[in-house]
């Protein structure tokens, strides 16, 4: 049709009414949808769950549920056989959420991302083909300069998930361990107390015309404050000492309640440790060892039976008497006071921490795969970038470098664009 019968057919549309009418019912007029293209993934992540070999490590780090929705996002997961057992996940809820599950050890970690809840050890490091991301928790306390030399050999891209912040600048997976320490730490506190536990018999909490059982909290951080929220949820009187008065004010203020608190004045602390039933470590240190604030004399002067839980004891422990214990033997007993001084009480819960650290992976290698992989999104997301240590082989942590006298580069020379 030319341009004059297309002028001539829209004046007779104006000037015939009965046309325009069977043209609106047949649908000629109405407004059509408008096709969008449908945008693509920029790409595809082989993501490698290997076994925890750590020493009584149970957590895993991703649940069925996260495998399940990485692959309906078009990513494959490879899983090593029983990788989730400890935290009773069996291979089966794995297959379902359609992970594909590994019986060889060394083909897990050919994958391009490896996601691990401890460090890597020599073993693993040997098992993999080079070129590749490795997330797991860093623990400076322990990480050996061997283990970063055959990294850095390899050119892995190592991150520690314990370092990545979330929006608002918190060590979101930190914090969430922290708060199942805390909550934990005095499940742990009420069973010891019981008399099936050798304890003294007590119910951790009040009930009417009984004297509450009385805690001591070291440590007004995460781990201190719910801890604080579970003694005091159980009837607790509850006694918070910390070295910072602003930690303090704004543990009160976030419980909605008063509570007794106190800097760490030696002779108040004394006092408070002598009359209490459980004593819980919750210092931090930032740099080195926790300091050690409960001396062995303090000790020696609480009531017998009673209990002491030093959560800090992965930085060295809060108590004079503390010594590292395990999940099989997590407890001793000493001027009779028990002490429990197990470093990995996450691990305990193993399935409600697997969940934890899961939730804030699976939102990550999301992004990771909506933003075209691991560079990408290091790039373009400060807190993921955070917990970078190791870029393709070159050492990126300020600290690392100088504990080791290693040589380092800031990730921002390497990444240009950030």
């Amino acid at each position: 049709m030319n341009q004059t019968n297309v002028e001539k057919s829209r004046c007779a549309m104006t000037t015939d009414p009965h046309l325009l009418k069977t043209l609106i019912q047949q649908g000629a007029l109405m407004p059509k949808e408008d096709l969008l293209e449908v945008r693509r993934k920029k790409g595809t992540l082989l993501i490698g769950i290997p076994k925890e070999t750590s020493f009584q490590e149970r957590r895993v780090a991703l649940v069925p549920e996260a495998v399940s929705l990485l692959v309906a996002n078009g990513h494959q997961v490879l899983i090593e056989s029983k990788a989730g057992e400890g935290a009773h996940f069996s291979d089966n809820e794995y297959s379902e959420a359609g992970a594909q599950i590994i019986h060889d050890r060394k083909g897990v970690y050919q994958s391009d991302i490896i996601l691990k809840v401890a460090p890597p050890s020599e073993e693993e490091i040997k098992l993999m083909p080079g070129n590749q991301t490795f997330i797991s928790a860093l623990q400076l306390a322990t990480q050996p300069k061997e283990i970063l030399q055959q990294l850095s050999a390899k050119k892995i891209t190592a991150i520690a998930w314990d370092y990545i912040r979330d929006e608002e600048g918190v060590f979101s997976i930190v914090r969430t361990m922290s708060e199942i320490a805390g909550t934990t730490s005095v499940l742990v506190a009420g069973e010891l107390l019981s008399s099936f536990s050798e304890g003294k018999g007590l119910m951790l909490g009040g009930i009417a015309g009984v004297q509450p059982t009385e805690i001591v909290v070291l440590g007004a951080g995460t781990v201190g404050e719910f801890a604080t929220r579970a003694a005091l949820g159980l009837g607790a009187s509850v006694k918070i000492f910390d070295n910072s008065l602003s930690r303090l004010r704004r543990l009160q203020n976030d419980l909605g309640q008063r509570v007794f608190t106190s800097i760490l004045q030696p002779k108040v602390l004394a006092k408070a440790v002598k009359r209490a039933d459980v004593v819980i470590g919750a210092l931090r240190s930032t740099i080195g060892r926790t300091p050690c604030v409960v001396s062995e004399d303090m000790i020696r002067q609480m009531k017998p039976g009673s209990v002491v839980i030093d959560v800090s004891i992965d930085q060295g422990g809060c108590f004079e008497t503390s010594r590292i214990t395990n999940h099989s033997e997590p407890t001793f007993v000493k001027y009779d006071v028990t002490h429990y001084c197990v470093p990995n009480i996450a691990s305990r819960v193993s399935r409600t921490a697997s969940f934890a650290l899961s939730n804030t992976l699976s939102p990550l290698l999301l992004e990771m795969g909506e933003r075209g992989g691991v560079p990408d999104l290091i790039r373009t997301h400060n807190g993921f970038r955070n917990g970078v240590y190791m870029f393709r082989g070159i050492l990126t942590n300020e600290v690392l470098g100088k504990v080791f006298d290693l040589q380092y580069k800031d990730i921002h020379l390497l990444l240009p664009g950030i």
